[in-house]
Order: C-alpha cells, then structure tokens, then sequence
C-alpha cells in the first residue's frame, strides 16, 4: 500500500527539543542536584560465586561523612524484574557472578563513598562455578541453583523454548540436499553513552526517584512492588535519557538501592555507576550456539528447518534468552529448541532487538553456504526464499520484503558486483553480502492527553521517554498530522509520572504503534468538539468538516472557514482529549517490518584487516513518520552490528572469572573511522494497523547487519567464520591455510 501524502508526517524534522540537547540546557539524571543530596557507590563481588558468610561495616561507618550502608544482611528488598525465573534480591547471597552486587554506601561525596567501600570487611566461601552454558548443562557442572542450570520459569521464560509447525521430519525427507552445522555469537554490552544513574528522595511516606530508565511506568511500578509501597506514593521522573537499547528498562537495582539508602539516611542520595560497574553490574547481549539443520531442493528452496540452541544468560535470567533468526523466510516445516541457561557470568538481557542479530548471523551465514555448495547466487537463494507468512499461517498486515531486496540490490549494484566466493585475487580482496531482517511490529495499550489551549497551541502529554529514538518528536508530529495544526503550535509533556498517562515504555520497538495511536484518538476528540462549535458557525453538519493548518473548514466547499482560534473561543476555555487505546490483530494476521542489508568489503590478504567501503540498508518500515530520525536510527543500528561483527566480546579471565574489558577502550566500540557511510533505502509502503501506517524504525537495523557483513568476509576470502567477532587474527590463519 503506498503511502499517502501528509502535512507534517513524512518530513525530516529537527528533534523538537534538539537545541536543549545540544547546548546543554537538557537536565538528564546526572545532572540533577538536590538539597542535602548524599552520593553512593556499590561493592561488588570479587568471586564468581560464593557464599556470604558475614558484611562488617564498622570501620566504614566511622569514616567521617559516611551516612548509611546497606547490604543483604540489613536489606531485604526483591527485585522481581532482575530475575524472571528465580527469586533475585538487590543483593544476592549466595553471589553468583564477579560484580554481583554485595553492599551499597551513601556518603557527602563520592569519594568518601569510595573509600567506604574498601573498608567493609566480608568474608566468602567460594563454591564451584561454571563460565561455559554447554559445559553448565552437563550432569556434574556445579549447581547455580538447586533445580540445576536450565533457566526454567513459566510462560514465556519457561525453558526450554520450543516452537514447532508443519512436519520437520516430512520436510527432511522431501529435500535433496540436508546442511548441518553450527555458529557461535559472545555477549557484548549495549555500551550506551549515559551511564546508569539514580536519585531518590523521600518526602515524608512518599518516594521519588529520578531514574535514567526507558520506561517510567514500568519503573514506578517496579519500585512500588520491591518496596512495598502503593502505586500512588511513587514518582518517577525521567525528561531527558541517554539511550540504553533495552537495559535500562523497567526499574533496576540501582533505584531500589538508592531508595533505599534514602529513607535509611534521611537525605535524597543520588547512585552513579562507573563505567565498570555499567559494564559488568548490568546486563548485555546474550551469547549463543547455534545448530541448523537445513533440507533444500536443488534449486535451493527450504523445506525445513532444525534448530538447537543454547543461550547464556548468565547469572539471572531477566528476559527470554530466545533465537528468531528464521523469521524473514519461507520455511513449511520448522522445529525450535532453544536452551537459556545459567553460568557464574555477567547477565544477558534485552540488547536492541534482543533475539534476531545473533540469529540472524547463523542463519543467514547457512543460506548463504548453502547457496555456494549448491551454485546459486545468494541474491536468488534469498529472494526465493523470503518468507511470505507469519510462522507458517498467519498472514501479514504488510509485507515488502521482496521491495527491500529488489531496490536494495539495485541500489548497491548486486548483479554487476557479484562473484562467486573466494574469486577475489590480489593484496585486498573484494566482497559482498547481503541478508534479511526486520522486527515485529505490535499492538497495545497506550494513552495520551491533548489539551487545546485559547491561542490554537497545544499540549500533547504522553508518559514515553525519548532515549534517542526521537520519540517525544514522533508523538508531536503525529499530533500535529492528527489536528490539523502546524508543528510549532505542539507542546510536549512527557517523563513524570505524576503528570504523564500510562505508556509501554521505550522498548521491543512498540512507542509509535502503542502510545501514537493513543495520540490519533485523543486528537480525534478534540476535533470532535471543535467540529461541534463549528458546525453552528458554518452552519454545516460535524461530519461536514475538516481542520487542516489551523483552519476548519467545509470538506465540500474549502472557502466556507473559520480560524481554529474562533472556534475555540466560541467554548470560552481550553478543549482536553483523552484517549486509552488497545488494539489487536484481526485473527489470522499478524505484524513485522522487514529488511533487507547488503554491503561491500575490502579484505587484506597479509594484515586479515576487514574495510567496508559500502553499506545499503532497504526497510519497510511502513510510513516514515520523521525521515530525519528514521534515517539516524538505521544508521545507529547497522553502527553497532559493526561492532559486534568485528570486535565486540566481553572477554572472561577464566582463572578467576573476572571480566577483562569492561570498558570502552577495551571493548573495541567502533568510532566513525571504522563505519562507512550508510545509505538507507525505504521502500513505499503503508501498513492499515500503523499510526498513519507506519511501523518500527528503532530494532530493525541491528537484525541483519551482523550476517550482512560475515557473508560479505565469505565472498571476498573464500572462507566461513561460523564465531563472532570476526578478528583479524581469525581471518589471517582461515586464508593462509
């Protein structure tokens, strides 16, 4: 469906808080200063796992300034969204992993906190730990929990994962080739720029906190379950974030702890982590390995799929460990096993589009071998085999994956760069590759507010959290579109609880579809009142009329108008909308966007040095909302599928368990000087269940940028790495076999 034409939505549109932003006028949780404030620093375990046998504290609290200290034998407190599948306090005895956290210290400045630390006095017994998943899951690995390893819950964090449709077995059968083989992805960290950071106040039973989180519903609901307290006594204030790409959702550790600390002190204390503890105390990507089992005809169509897997989680389970790589293709017959499991590491949650890139590094990277073994040209292999039904019955709402592909590979020259793999001669060998992604695209609950104020502006008041995604921009443009008024005449209210509605928060790519649909329908009843005062003006019917640029006017005849401002004033006081939305699917449909990535690389045949010197990423993303920042996120997306494709692994000390990297020096976060130009394609296209049908932006671009690039290093070496990242070292010792 082609997209129609618009009056704001579309457009390339500067952030609408942009130049606080820039010039630093934009407040974020770091810079938040109280009266009185107190400052905090976590200890954390130096054992991989371990027994707490006893925390004195004595000689710390005699340093002068130190004012509370908090730790498990003092604080009890849950927190019930660290850990999905077995009880997680906000410090853990026995620990589980180096970084674990163990005691908590508020003091007048940080230093002293610091200092703190080092003279609380603990004393471990050390048990037996286990670092390897598949090593976790034998019978005499050492026991993280009494049940075992196996991170078993209920629901959807049960394990193992399984999904299964059509007959698997048949499907062997009916091929004429069957592929095996196995890929393998490490845990990196989302390594985003602001740091975690928490401030807490009490006033008198009521408690608010100042979080850098990307949701503060979920947050404040959060808070108020760990520490028992009703919904209505907690606020939680977040107006300008950092990013965080899915770890700083929900409530963390660190705003329970410095809660906590609060109310024991008495004084607001405001908790920062250092880049370490950011590092190891929060979670990252969970690792993988991966074995396909994959039948083809001779002309390389799928007839089924095998997948056996097992997922590091590390320590605690906070999200579901699943692998979704096989979404974007055609397969009849499919069967999925996938086991989380627990190791003494650090934990693996939501990293942008939690489940695909690593997946889709494996199964990309096995179509495209099996395209070589069988002579076809990856293109074909592909585009034939691009799925066409959601999980092998239901139909989607949209569906332009053949679109990305076609004007990808065009894009990038596909048919006139193309060679077959390892043809490449001379000192730098040329490549390309390609792959497909996407992400799913949902429905839900939202809810917004629009008050139409006496001089035609509006305040448009949402709860989301813009953490770079430009998303308080999105809700205005789709607000000022909805109306019918220009942008400028859009005030946005969002980030505090105690003004703002209810949102899903900024993650799994739902704001736009969850919390802009909510704003279409509070903009439709405000327009249902003016078209109420209006119509006696204009002496026509409600349904008659039509506001578009700050006029109402008559559909049938434009001339016939007022200002929007006159009918306003005929109500003689500001006009409220509200709107709670909650939409689902029809049956039988369901939603995802789609992509397709190819890219271009230059190998050094004598330094395994890899260049890309191109990348062309083609979404259907359905409607663009804001061209501007659509463009910013496919970039930002395939920028850190770089990085895990080249460098990025948290590298594990395995004599003592001790993470070696956990910083951004020595995690290798590429810079601009390894990225390329990007070039995003969007196709035309129009999703009936999207706000103005648009779909996802933000998941998307990191799913098929990893296998872009692993194939891309096949084409022009010759040679599959099967293990990210793909180091020099690795490329050199495959070519010089």
């Amino acid at each position: 469906m082609a997209q129609k034409e618009f009056s704001v939505v579309g457009k390339a549109t500067p952030r609408i808080d942009g130049f606080e932003r820039v010039t630093g006028k934009a407040e974020y949780t770091g810079d938040v200063q109280l009266p009185g404030m107190l400052y905090a620093r976590v200890l954390r375990s130096p054992h991989p796992h371990a027994k707490i046998l006893s925390i004195d504290t004595s000689k710390a609290e005699k340093l002068p300034g130190v004012k509370a200290i908090v730790h498990s034998f003092n604080t009890q407190v849950t927190w019930a969204s660290g850990g999905l599948t077995q009880k997680r306090m906000i410090f853990n005895n026995p620990v589980r992993y180096v970084g674990d956290a163990v005691a908590a210290v508020a003091a007048t400045d940080r230093y002293i906190a610091e200092d703190a630390l080092e003279l609380i006095e603990v004393k471990y017994e050390k048990l037996p730990y286990v670092l390897d998943a598949a090593a976790a899951l034998k019978s005499d690995a050492p026991k993280i929990y009494p049940k075992g390893n196996l991170s078993v819950g209920d629901g959807r964090v049960t394990a193992p994962i399984r999904e299964q449709w059509g007959d698997v077995e048949k499907g062997f059968k009916e091929a004429d080739k069957v592929f095996e083989d196995t890929y393998i992805s490490k845990h990196v960290n989302n390594a985003q720029m602001e740091r975690r950071v928490s401030v807490a106040k009490w006033d008198g039973a009521k408690l608010t906190v100042y979080a850098s989180t990307q949701g503060i519903s979920n947050a404040r609901g959060d808070i108020a379950k760990a520490l028992d307290l009703p919904l209505s006594r907690v606020r939680v204030v977040c107006k300008y974030m950092g990013a965080g790409f899915g770890n700083k959702n929900q409530a963390q550790d660190y705003d329970m702890m410095t809660a906590v600390l609060a109310k024991t002190a008495g004084q607001p204390v405001k908790l920062e982590f250092t880049r370490e503890d950011d590092f190891i105390g929060m979670h990252g990507r969970w690792a993988s390995e991966q074995h396909y089992k994959v039948g083809v005809k001779k002309d390389g169509t799928i007839t089924a799929v095998e997948l056996n897997a097992i997922t590091n989680m590390g320590a605690y389970r906070k999200q579901s460990g699943d692998l979704t790589g096989c979404d974007f293709y055609n397969i009849p017959n499919y069967k999925k096993v996938v086991s989380p499991t627990h190791t003494n590491t650090v934990v693996a949650a939501n990293y942008r589009a939690p489940a695909y890139p690593q997946s889709v590094f494996g199964f990309a990277s096995m179509l495209d071998q099996i395209a070589f073994d069988l002579g076809v040209n990856p293109y074909d292999m592909f585009l034939k085999n691009r799925v066409r039904v959601s999980k092998g019955k239901s139909q989607f709402t949209s569906n332009e994956m053949e679109a990305c592909i076609v004007e990808g590979a065009k894009k990038i020259g596909w048919q006139e760069k193309w060679h077959p793999a390892g043809a490449s001669k001379g000192a730098k060998l040329h490549g390309i590759g390609m792959a497909l992604g996407g992400y799913p695209f949902r429905l839900g609950l939202g809810a917004a507010t629009i008050r139409l104020n006496p001089d035609a502006t509006a305040h448009v008041i949402v709860g989301v959290v813009d953490i770079g995604t430009g998303a308080k921009s999105t809700m205005a443009i789709i607000a000022a579109e909805a109306l019918g008024i220009p942008l400028d005449q859009i005030q946005l209210a969002s980030g505090d609880t105690d003004v703002t509605p209810y949102s899903i928060g900024e993650s799994s790519s739902r704001t736009t579809s969850f919390t802009g649909t909510a704003v279409i329908a509070a903009a439709e009843d405000v327009r249902k009142q003016i078209f109420a005062v209006a119509a006696r003006e204009l002496e026509a019917k409600p349904e008659e009329l039509d506001l578009k640029n700050g006029i109402v006017f008559l559909k049938s005849n434009p001339g016939q108008k007022m200002p929007l401002v006159k009918a306003i004033r005929k109500v003689e006081s500001e006009i409220i909308g509200r709107a709670t939305t909650n939409p689902t699917w029809p049956e039988g449909f369901d939603g995802k966007c789609f992509a397709a990535h190819f890219c271009e690389v230059e190998v050094d045949r004598f330094t395994g040095q890899v260049r890309l010197t191109r990348y062309v990423a083609a979404h259907d993303s359905g409607t663009i909302i804001n061209r501007l920042t659509a463009t910013s996120q496919v970039k930002g997306g395939v920028v850190q599928g770089i990085g895990m494709a080249f460098t990025e692994e948290l590298l594990i000390d395995r004599p003592t368990a001790t993470p070696i990297n956990p910083n951004y020096r020595d995690a290798k976060v590429p810079t601009h000087l390894e990225v390329p130009e990007i070039e995003v394609l969007f196709v035309d296209a129009s999703d009936p269940y999207g706000p103005f049908g648009g779909k996802p932006v933000g998941e998307p671009p990191i799913t098929a940028s990893v296998g872009t690039i692993a194939n891309a290093i096949f084409n022009a070496t010759g040679k599959r790495f099967k293990e990210l990242p793909i180091t020099p070292d690795k490329i050199l010792r495959a070519i010089q076999v």
